[in-house]
């Protein structure tokens, strides 16, 4: 298993469990991503008292009282040889195990390699881990992180005391990175659960967990930041942190400083796969209610709107005068979906869920995505300058995923700069398109902002376009962008150009 790169700034964003042990040491795995009354023991949180030196609060007495409710996790298994396209960036899908690929006999071990990357007769790759959890009931129910116990046949579970356990894994739901395990023991030390709602940005928290195997480490930070979308990650509303996590925190728990936990550590965003001041936790709230869930029915479930989103830029809030850029646009809806039988459509801007703001994309992936299919919701749209409002009844997110579109947000000034011509008879029958214009060729604004030749132009600012006049109205009646949305290689998505 490797870390996924992020280009073009080769950040690594690396979850925090110690991955497949080779030989040598440890690997970091890669980023793939309701409701009964919480089973976990009400108990008095001790107080803290506060180091005035500093200015920082004595975590010792939560260390020394709930400590012994923090665990230590080791899985082994195995992993099929062809499986690596699951765990891999696209790049890395056909590579060669442990060899660079400047290396140059690279391409020569590469062309003997499977179809998936497996060598011809390679078994299945053993998978050995270690992480953290923590236990929320007395009887045995401890929470972790689904990365953890990921292609896991034997769980482990060791206690401060040094009491193993075998554990069964009673489901995990990789959408958010939550799993729940069972161990056959009861009078055990738990956790407090706390709000993670009511936590506050600068607040102190303290992480317990299992670094590199070093088991019941201790450390501490603020929070740094709450509701952070990570890449691929769009069903959590991450809890960013300063606290010093590595591979082997995964798992374990955060703690305010009233000695409750309030989330479970789960990633790092790295340059090298250690610790570099980035951690994020996913909110407790969350990880209940998929407990709750997990433990009913030995599985979670999550909503579907049926909509491909883009953030809305400075660009977009000129183009749909909006007072400000803040919302998600619709590029797609999918046909027959809850976005459509509502009657979304592209170019919608959502701007709240049931009263809740969507300031960004992935709050409203967040905000469906912890919904329960079936749920109704109010959605409040921007179209075409003025604000509407319209009613959906969620469906299942395991039916049909919903997409993401992302957009080049790069601009350039002047004219468009497109050479438009009409969908052919025969191009409109292949495409199943009834209108739009296709790109013959693209210079200036166009270009700089990634429209390409072939693209077809569908829409300008919300309206279908049918010919070439259409968009000169529209752009010669547009102060500073416009919004275009094209179909590229069967996909939808809005593309801003700055025209002013």
């Amino acid at each position: 298993m490797t870390m996924r790169s992020m280009a073009p700034s080769r950040l690594v964003l690396a979850l925090v469990a110690a991955g497949a042990l080779g030989g040598a040491g440890a690997t970091f795995l890669t980023i793939s991503h309701v409701s009964a009354a919480p089973t976990a023991v009400t108990v008095t949180t001790p107080a803290v008292a506060s180091n005035s030196a500093i200015g920082a609060p004595d975590f010792s007495q939560i260390a020394e009282r709930y400590g012994a409710a923090v665990v230590n996790i080791s899985v082994s298994g195995t992993k099929a040889a062809t499986d690596d396209s699951q765990q891999e960036p696209a790049a890395q899908r056909r590579g060669v195990p442990g060899m660079d690929p400047n290396d140059p006999f690279y391409e020569f071990f590469r062309r003997f390699q499977g179809p998936n990357g497996a060598m011809p007769g390679q078994r299945d790759q053993p998978v050995r881990g270690q992480g953290s959890g923590f236990i929320v009931s007395g009887n045995g129910l401890i929470l972790t992180n689904a990365h953890v116990v990921r292609d896991a046949k034997d769980v482990t579970v060791k206690l401060t005391d040094r009491r193993e356990f075998q554990a069964k894994v009673l489901g995990s739901d990789p959408k958010t990175d939550v799993a729940v395990l069972k161990i056959e023991a009861s009078n055990l030390p738990v956790v407090p659960l706390g709000d993670s709602h009511n936590l506050r940005v600068g607040e102190w928290v303290l992480a317990i967990g299992s670094p590199f195997g070093f088991e019941n480490s201790v450390s501490a930070g603020v929070v740094s930041a709450k509701g952070r979308a990570l890449p691929d990650d769009g069903f959590v509303p991450f809890i960013q942190t300063d606290v010093a996590v590595n591979p082997g925190n995964s798992g374990g728990p955060l703690f305010n400083s009233r000695g409750e936990v309030i989330g479970i550590n789960s990633q790092i965003f790295s340059h090298t796969g250690g610790y570099q001041g980035l951690s994020f936790a996913i909110p407790i709230d969350l990880a209940i209610k998929i407990k709750d869930q997990i433990v009913a029915t030995g599985k979670a479930s999550h909503a579907r709107l049926g909509v491909a989103i883009q953030d809305v830029n400075q660009g977009f809030a000129d183009s749909f005068k909006l007072d400000k850029p803040e919302g998600a646009l619709v590029a797609n809806v999918d046909k027959g979906s809850p976005a459509d039988r509502a009657g979304l459509q592209a170019g919608d801007v959502i701007r709240k869920i049931n009263g809740q703001p969507i300031i960004a994309s992935n709050d409203l992936s967040a905000l469906i995505g912890q919904s329960a299919p079936g749920q109704k919701v109010a959605i409040e749209i921007w179209r075409q300058g003025k604000r509407e409002e319209l009613s959906a009844q969620l469906g299942d997110a395991s039916d049909k995923a919903g997409k993401v579109a992302k957009a080049d947000e790069s601009a350039g000034k002047g004219k468009l700069g497109l050479a438009l011509r009409a969908l052919e008879p025969s191009e409109r029958r292949d495409s199943g398109l009834a209108t739009g214009l296709v790109v013959e060729g693209v210079s200036g604004a166009a270009e700089l902002a990634g429209v390409r030749p072939s693209d077809v132009v569908l829409a300008v600012n919300g309206t279908a376009v049918k010919n070439v006049e259409q968009v000169r109205e529209i752009v010669s009646s547009s102060n500073k962008s416009v919004a275009l949305l094209i179909e590229r290689e069967g996909s939808k998505i809005f593309v801003p150009v700055r025209i002013g």
